[in-house]
């Protein structure tokens, strides 16, 4: 078994900084770059923003956890110490997007379904007084 001096050396650390940086980014232009998007699309990209979100926090605790039986110092610095808070910053950025984006979709969804309601039950609109 290899015994690793650093949480820098494992790949598992670097396929957190995938995951947390590169396909939020990727979901990101995306979402950006698209001119006609469908809204179960923009659902799928929202959830998967929540989603990275829930396996980077994952990640960064059992960074954690491998940090503290390291001999190195930077990774105490940086996983063991006041600095690990800003760390999760960035995860609770993707899930406050995404829930954001889920949002903007299931407001919009109702939105429309209560206008094509009124539309087609004009009737019960007079009654509630709305």
């Amino acid at each position: 078994m290899h015994v690793s001096y650093s949480v820098f050396e494992e790949t598992e650390f670097w396929i957190m900084v995938g995951i947390s940086v590169v396909l939020p980014f990727g979901i990101y232009g995306v979402l950006i770059a698209k001119q006609a998007i469908s809204r179960k699309t923009v659902l799928a990209l929202g959830f998967a923003l929540v989603a990275i979100a829930a396996v980077n926090v994952y990640f960064l605790q059992r960074m954690a956890t491998k940090a503290s039986v390291t001999p190195s110092l930077a990774d105490d610095f940086l996983f063991l110490s006041e600095i690990r808070v800003a760390l999760y910053l960035l995860p609770a950025l993707f899930a406050g997007l995404g829930i954001n984006v889920i949002s903007h979709v299931l407001t919009t969804h109702l939105t429309a379904a209560e206008r094509r309601f009124r539309e087609r039950h004009p009737e019960v609109d007079e009654k509630d007084g709305v």
